[in-house]
């Protein structure tokens, strides 16, 4: 199928870790799949709450070449915050309860992630007796409209297999 658009800029907001060779990873697709990177904005110094860099790079493209250029940063696990016109529309906040370090805090994390369309935009976690005991976290959730019932679903799932505790908001035509 040939492509019949013209190019388009786009912005497209990556949530990167601060290791060597990142930026040069989340750059890659772009080049890749016929984008033509026009800016990037890093600035190592400036964290989000989870301690990784927040990049903003505008590129030209065809849509279905920007579209290729995202599901190419995704599948490599690079964590796209918002895309073109994509937004998380709206903030979910969550608490979990129970050991959240023994059963694996970052498998946890990825897992929600990984099988979820959202974004962690803040994740506090408070353990008085040590990681050996009981701990609590909250997590601040940046999601998709209308998709709080398939992301608390996940939180269910997973924090059963873990043993958790989910604390939900309440929220308008909730469960």
């Amino acid at each position: 199928m040939s492509e019949t658009h013209e190019p388009n800029t786009y912005t497209i907001r990556l949530e990167l870790v601060d290791e060597p060779g990142e930026l040069l990873r989340a750059l890659r697709p772009i080049g890749e799949k016929g984008g033509n990177l026009l800016s990037i904005f890093h600035e190592r110094g400036d964290k989000t709450p989870r301690g990784h860099i927040p990049v903003e790079v505008d590129l030209e493209a065809t849509p279905e070449r920007y579209e290729a250029i995202v599901d190419e940063l995704r599948s490599e696990g690079i964590n796209v915050i918002q895309a073109g016109t994509e937004r998380y529309s709206e903030s979910l906040t969550v608490l979990l309860s129970g050991d959240l370090v023994d059963t694996g805090l970052s498998d946890t994390l990825t897992r929600i992630r990984e099988n979820t369309n959202i974004t962690i935009s803040d994740f506090e976690l408070s353990a008085p007796q040590g990681s050996s005991d009981i701990s609590s976290g909250r997590l601040r959730l940046g999601i998709e409209e209308g998709e709080t019932e398939r992301t608390l679903s996940v939180l269910r799932e997973i924090a059963d297999e873990k043993d958790l505790q989910v604390i939900e908001p309440l929220y308008e035509g909730g469960v």
